[in-house]
């Protein structure tokens, strides 16, 4: 399957970026590509891309990579709808409590339990241990 996507060139801190279309099991930075397609540079924001032959690879069945996608979409080549390519942030689950072992206690009925009362007559007298 043929990709139309972004290479990167320039220097360090410096980028500058190819649009080619390449077979999508190559990476980009081997420079077996079919075709340069354009330019694009992120610090000035300028593109330089050749309308008509963009057209014809997704015309032949080449895919834009997301980015180029939503490049596409801005230049007003293609239509539809851009795509997130964020990466999406994933919440850590919280941890969940198990009930305490007093919570887990089961509650006899009230038949079976038996109060047992002392008898009235009994004193309960506190020591001091000396």
């Amino acid at each position: 399957m043929l990709k139309i996507r972004l290479q990167r060139t320039g220097r360090i801190n410096s980028p500058s970026y190819r649009v080619i279309v390449t077979e999508h099991a190559r990476g980009p930075k081997t420079g077996n590509f079919l075709e340069v397609v354009g330019t694009y540079d992120p610090k000035t924001k300028a593109r330089k891309l050749d309308a008509d032959r963009i057209k014809y690879w997704i015309s032949v069945g080449a895919q834009p990579s997301a980015t180029m996608h939503n490049m596409l979409i801005s230049a007003g080549i293609t239509t539809g709808k851009k795509i997130n390519v964020l990466p999406t942030m994933v919440v850590a689950p919280t941890p969940v409590e198990e009930p305490k072992a007093e919570e887990q206690k089961v509650i006899a009925p009230a038949d079976e339990v038996v109060a047992t009362e002392m008898p009235a007559d009994t004193e309960v007298v506190a020591e001091k241990a000396e």
